[in-house]
């Protein structure tokens, strides 16, 4: 099948359309593409802010084979940087730590500063001489990565071609601009990683549709039904549902999670569940919210990292901690109700004769529009 061809039946109406070829789900080659034409040339989410709090705290990343470093500076920047020495290419940091001083290259001492700045090059001229007429210090920092956080969540733009974050998710910034306020993360149970065999795709196309709650979510759907649920699907940079019966947990003794501050009326039982493209998942409820970021590891092959936060500090209001786990648990168990479902379509994209599927013009335009995306970013990179 013409693959060019294939993504004009893509980028049409939801009632005519058909899905990604199977190619985008199974092919190496076509991973690849992806990798530089959707994930590296748009804000991609590679981590969390929450793992970096203080000053000196650096965590290595790789994202799709490239190496990065978040790390903290001295006056409380997160920083990403490739996580590469400007010298040799050595690896700079290689696990989690704290630097009290500067980041120094283990193969031959190299040094920089918090901000990325090349601070010092032992005998670089020389033994005993640190300094070399050639070698201008100002000329190799360490290549900085565009990067934005958003609800703690930490993205990049790799190939640094991307207009402002702000520009591109305006929307949804303003469409949840009432959640604008501090995330608490209080650790535990309230983080966790799912490693799926799937395409990362299918894991967005899951999540931004209800369609499936009667039979993948029985329980869920016991009390958020189908018909409860609406549609967030306005062609652009994110797609989901919503539900406008959302319950709140509450103890025996009648306690709950306190709620965000000054939240409108729609929020007393409504919530949204969006994809913010290419790969990180949102939902915000009055209580809570999470956030997920689907790392690419390989075209069959994705880990899930799942983070929930709250309104206020656990240390806060340590009775609550019972119900914080109570909570963590149950959206684990509905995040693991869809592995089979994730798992069941990548396989099934084996079959040669699988034409992309047709979509349902009521239910699936959350879906239809992320494929719209996807084929928009790739024919942009085919592009001359």
């Amino acid at each position: 099948m013409n693959q060019q061809m294939s993504l004009g039946e893509v980028m049409t109406s939801v009632n005519l359309a058909r899905g990604l070829p199977n190619a985008h789900y199974i092919d190496p080659a076509v991973f690849a593409e992806e990798k530089n034409s959707v994930l590296f040339a748009n804000w991609a989410g590679i981590g969390f802010a929450k793992d970096v709090p203080e000053p000196g705290d650096a965590r290595p990343i790789e994202f799709l084979g490239m190496p990065l470093l978040m790390v903290r500076d001295r006056d409380g920047a997160l920083n990403v940087f490739q996580n590469t020495c400007r010298h040799r290419g050595m690896i700079l940091v290689s696990a989690p730590t704290k630097i009290g001083g500067a980041i120094r290259c283990p193969y031959h001492s190299w040094c920089y500063a918090l901000n990325g700045a090349l601070r010092a090059t032992p005998h670089v001229g020389g033994p005993g001489q640190n300094r070399h007429e050639d070698i201008n210090r100002d000329d190799l920092g360490l290549v900085r990565i565009r990067s934005f956080v958003w609800r703690d969540v930490v993205f990049v733009n790799i190939d640094g071609t991307a207009p402002e974050f702000e520009e591109v998710h305006g929307d949804l910034i303003r469409r949840w601009q009432e959640f604008d306020q501090p995330l608490h993360h209080d650790g535990g149970a309230s983080s966790f990683t799912l490693d799926v065999a799937t395409n990362w795709k299918l894991a967005v196309e899951n999540y931004c549709e209800g369609y499936h709650l009667p039979w993948v979510h029985p329980g869920l759907n016991s009390y958020s039904r189908l018909e409860d649920h609406y549609n967030i699907a306005e062609l652009g940079r994110y797609s989901g549902q919503g539900t406008l019966v959302y319950r709140q947990l509450e103890a025996e003794n009648g306690d709950r999670l306190p709620d965000f501050a000054g939240l409108g009326a729609q929020w007393d039982e409504g919530a949204e569940y969006v994809a913010l493209y290419p790969n990180v998942l949102f939902g915000v409820q009055r209580d809570h919210a999470f956030a997920i970021v689907l790392e690419p590891v390989e075209s069959g092959r994705t880990i899930e990292h799942i983070e929930l936060y709250y309104a206020a500090p656990a240390e806060d209001m340590p009775q609550l901690d019972a119900l914080r786990k109570i909570n963590a648990h149950r959206w684990k168990e509905v995040f693991e109700e869809d592995i089979f479902v994730v798992e069941g379509m990548q396989k099934g994209r084996q079959g040669v004769l699988f034409d992309g599927g047709r979509f349902s013009p009521a239910m699936d335009g959350p879906t239809h529009n992320f494929h719209h995306w996807v084929a928009g970013q790739v024919a942009r990179g085919r592009a001359p």
